[in-house]
């Protein structure tokens, strides 16, 4: 069984595979366009307009482009925890309004350790291909729910299986067949072997659902995407409340 990385094994491993990330993603059928559908999905109004989102977990900047190309006038601020991937990030073409900060999702669980440049609170958070990956996701669910305004939204976008015996059959057939050797051919095998198994350890779709109830989100909906994907890709939404017991009106 291979093990996963976690932490600053995990950070480094994408450090190393940042290099040939985006080459790699860009083989996937679907990968920009389902990621821009689940940025949409958010529901924001007015493109954007005065609301600040994160996109936690954002890697090269692949989610922060969908964000950016659904809401251009938002003022978004990436976060990752591996330099080399916003290294990437920082690279591309980005309009004023967009910032990047070397932050773990984990810093935003202790006030103290979280940049002020990355501080909330925010309108919304996007987070693509993230939770599978964290030693506490419960943890971080619960951060990200207190750095949302009352009534901010959440959309996890990730690779999380439907449940269905097939599913599970697709993704073991793909990892096999492209993404492993792939991997081995950038010299990232442990990376995407980790990708592989993460995807199988972590939750069913229906449970990543009820993990962000147990959070305290609501609305939670579990959208499928199109293509070879569905059944293995969704994209999660949920709700902060606007009014919480014991809070204010």
């Amino acid at each position: 069984m291979t093990t996963l990385l976690r932490d600053a094994e995990l950070a480094a491993a994408f450090d190393h595979g940042a290099r040939a990330y985006d080459r790699l993603v860009a083989l996937n059928p679907g990968y920009h366009a389902h990621l821009r559908r689940s940025a949409r999905r958010l529901g924001l109004p007015d493109r954007g307009a005065g609301l600040r989102v994160l996109d936690l977990g954002c890697g090269t900047g692949a989610s922060t482009a969908a964000l950016v190309s659904v809401l251009p006038k938002a003022r978004v601020v990436g976060v990752d925890a591996s330099e080399g991937m916003l290294e990437r990030a920082r690279a591309k073409r980005r309009p004023p309004g967009v910032s990047f900060v070397h932050a773990t999702a984990e810093d935003l669980t202790t006030a103290h350790d979280l940049p002020q440049s990355a501080a909330g609170p925010y309108d919304a958070v996007f987070a693509a291909y993230l939770f599978r990956n964290l030693t506490d996701p419960d943890t971080v669910l619960r951060a990200v729910h207190r750095l949302l305004v009352p009534g901010g939204r959440l959309a996890v976008h990730d690779y999380c299986l439907g449940g269905r015996r097939r599913d599970r059959a697709v993704w073991s057939a793909v990892c096999k067949g492209v993404v492993l050797p792939l991997g081995t051919l950038t010299g990232d095998r442990d990376l995407y072997r980790h990708l592989r198994r993460s995807v199988t350890a972590f939750d069913t779709a229906p449970v990543f659902a009820e993990r962000l109830r147990r959070a305290g989100f609501d609305r939670v909906r579990v959208l499928p995407l199109p293509g070879w994907q569905t059944g293995i890709t969704h994209t999660f939404l949920a709700r902060r409340p606007p009014y919480e017991p014991g809070g204010e009106r």
